[in-house]
């Protein structure tokens, strides 16, 4: 019925991770599962069989979903059944795709999916460390035309050891969380976080799981050949016109290098002129040139990316006239929202993010609610990346997967730097909109959220900031050149794109993708100290606009106090159906929140202004203590008798204001004074067997007195 195949890798420890093919999803290109322990993941890759017409590019989809039925639970919501990929499954599918799409031929344009399915989990074990390895796998018993294999593994480092996919137990405890994707020659991608470890710590820790991934590698190559050395697809190469392609280098090549050299610093100005070169070649065709102008495109991107990487490493300047270390103008500004709790702007270049902060309170954090993981989150961190931003015309169709990406490598940066409960009541929620982008618009982000924490006054421990590292290199030559504060088109046109992000005293988080084959550990080595150099700098410019969080929040920031009752106080504090706590919110317009932990209660109250803070702690206080004979109170009438009135003192708690007790003359009535719905000022005067006696007269002039 099948052909079971099957390969073992041991990743240390004990912990042997198995491979199996030719049992599952035997239809596919190519198909595995991965155990390790009882997570098990399915991979699967089918390729289109032909290209589609006029496609220049890798038309590469990877997906990654989690199986609720993995983990022995039921999805949320009406249907009951998986919906839309969350925001981590968009990450893991993320991670994939960086590592795979620059190992396909560059001329192989057809179709291919990757599909990952988490199908057995266990909470101790995170998939996403073992997505990779399985999409590489797939690839490995595939006819598809791929320069593997490659694998990824998670580093961590716990008491100063590195481990190989840490369990969840030790990353928790873990001062870097990285995943590195690589074959057993290069490193192809590189995501993670850190706290503040030095420079020469996360080379290390790239070192260690690159070795790790050599061996994934090597196991990989043994699968393929127990399965039977699979052979590649053919397949068709571009359409190609050598006298085209030799037409256009010899007319374009050097006027686009001579545009390099006007160090144009407008990215419009500089694109316009780039694109004239190739309006004037078109122009220079006869009429019956009979070229298809598809492939003059294809071949004057082709020289483009070959003028301005000669050019840069000819002359150590780039296309906007800067030296390859140098950062271009920043300026910055805090405040610039009056009605937000903390904003600002930051602007490098032609990249520029507006950034909000909004603290508030237990009732606004994020419900997380995954295969794996079900809690929630005190710290939100949202990207937007609108068409305006680079002069595009047209709509906003909802989030993609590069905004998802960008606001989490943002929100790496930086969360380690905030402060916990015990420091920073507030559950923080920052928004970065792009306004302009031209390279790096996450580094941007974490600039400005630093500087719109400092500015909303939370308690952030050190500043931190990030900058954008590129290389242009010519392996015939032996030539590169590391360039500071990349460009929209460095980038594109560049090897390599390495974002660090860190405080004074080190990273926080980092995120590298590489294009070519042959990075040197040498080369990385120099990126990350260039790159230290770049965000000291921009550090300089950000603590020079504002040097530390603001010693208080601003006016109409809500104020947080917390206090602490015990547990089997919780109930009398929320009442019946929440009917106390909601009463007490309405009169004294904060929210409150109660947590339990332990053997007590945690009581959150949120308000504007102090009085009303006073006022919701002293009916909490009156509500878990027992009154205070002679305390006044302020009450509401809520029934009447012959003999007096009940007045609800406290929210859920009434006591007897006799007749007598009402005014000091003598009433026939207590309506001559009182209707339901009154409010009123009253006195306890007496306590029996939980019966509260209340007094009004006590509280107005007794006219003995006066006379």
């Amino acid at each position: 019925m099948y052909n079971l195949v099957t390969q073992t890798i041991d990743i240390g420890d004990g912990r042997i991770i198995e491979i199996e093919t030719g049992k599952l999803a035997k239809q596919a290109d190519g198909s595995v599962v991965i155990k390790y322990g009882n997570t098990m993941l399915l991979a699967t890759v089918v390729a289109a069989k032909d290209i589609k017409p006029d496609v220049d590019f890798m038309p590469l989809s990877v997906e990654y979903k989690e199986k609720y039925a993995s983990n022995g639970r039921f999805p949320g919501g009406f249907t009951k059944r998986e919906g839309r990929a969350s925001d981590y499954e968009i990450l893991v599918s993320r991670l994939v795709d960086r590592a795979l799409r620059p190992l396909f031929p560059d001329t192989y344009h057809a179709e291919v999916f990757v599909t990952i399915n988490l199908i057995s989990a266990e909470p101790e074990t995170l998939p996403d460390a073992l997505a990779g390895l399985a999409a590489g796998a797939a690839l490995a018993v595939s006819d598809i035309p791929f320069h593997g294999p490659i694998s990824e593994v998670r580093v961590g480092r716990v008491d100063g050891k590195f481990i190989v996919n840490p369990s969840k137990t030790q990353l928790e405890t873990s001062d870097i969380d990285i995943i590195v994707g690589a074959t057993s020659e290069n490193i192809m991608m590189v995501e993670g976080e850190m706290s503040e470890v030095s420079e020469l710590d996360m080379l290390e820790a790239i070192k260690f799981a690159h070795d790790a991934i050599k061996t994934h590698c090597k196991a990989l190559e043994e699968l393929t050949a127990k399965v039977g050395k699979v052979e590649k697809r053919a397949y068709d190469d571009f359409l190609t016109n050598e006298d085209v392609k030799k037409k256009v280098h010899e007319y374009c090549y050097d006027k686009v290098y001579a545009v390099c050299g006007q160090s144009i610093k407008n990215k419009e100005l500089r694109s316009e002129a780039i694109k004239a070169v190739k309006k004037e070649f078109v122009a220079s065709l006869p009429e019956d040139h009979g070229y298809d102008l598809k492939l003059v495109d294809l071949y004057f991107h082709d020289v483009e990316k070959e003028a301005v990487r000669n050019y840069v490493l000819d002359t150590k300047i780039r296309l906007d006239g800067r030296k390859t270390d140098e950062i271009r103008p920043i300026w910055c500004e805090v405040d610039y929202l009056p009605s937000a709790h903390g904003s600002a702007i930051f602007t490098r270049g032609e990249t520029q993010s507006l950034t909000s902060v909004t603290l508030g309170t237990k009732l606004d954090e994020k419900m997380i609610d995954d295969v794996l993981f079900k809690g929630y989150d005190r710290f939100l961190l949202h990207y937007n990346f609108p068409p305006f931003s680079t002069g595009e015309a047209k709509a906003s169709r909802g989030l993609s997967r590069r905004e998802i990406g960008h606001g989490n490598l943002a929100h790496r940066a930086l969360k380690r730097v905030i402060p916990g409960p015990e420091i920073n009541p507030y559950v923080i929620r920052i928004v970065s909109d792009i306004l302009e982008s031209n390279g790096s618009s996450s580094m941007a982000t974490v600039c400005a959220g630093t500087l719109a924490l400092m500015d909303a006054g939370v308690k952030i421990t050190k500043p931190v900031t990030g900058i954008a590292m590129g290389m242009i290199s010519c392996n015939k030559t032996n030539r590169f050149a590391i360039l500071s504060d990349i460009l929209g088109e460095e980038d594109h046109l560049g090897d390599m794109d390495f974002k660090v992000c860190g405080t004074v005293d080190g990273i926080t988080a980092c995120q590298m993708d590489i294009k070519v084959d042959g990075l040197s550990y040498e080369t990385l080595r120099l990126a990350i100290a260039q790159a230290r150099k770049g965000y000291l700098f921009i550090m300089d410019k950000v603590t020079s606009t504002i040097a530390a969080p603001r010693a208080d929040y601003k006016e109409h920031t809500p104020r947080i106090v917390k206090m602490i009752i015990e547990k089997d106080q919780i109930g009398a504090v929320i009442g019946s159906g929440g009917k106390v706590i909601q009463d007490i919110q309405k009169r004294s317009g904060t929210t409150i929140t109660i947590e339990e932990v332990g053997n007590k209660g945690h009581v959150e109250i949120c308000g504007t202004g102090s009085d009303a803070i006073n006022k919701a702690m002293a009916y909490i206080k009156a509500l878990t203590t027992e009154p205070e004979i002679g305390a006044v109170f302020s009450g509401v009438v809520k029934g009447i008798q012959t003999f007096g009135a009940f007045i609800e003192f406290l929210p859920g708690i009434d006591g007897l204001c006799h007749i007598s007790e009402i005014e000091w003359r003598r009433l026939e009535k207590v309506e001559e004074v009182l209707s339901v719905g009154d409010q009123v000022d009253v006195k306890l005067i007496g306590m029996e067997k939980g019966k509260y006696k209340l007094s009004r007269k006590a509280l107005l002039p007794n006219p003995k007195d006066a006379k």
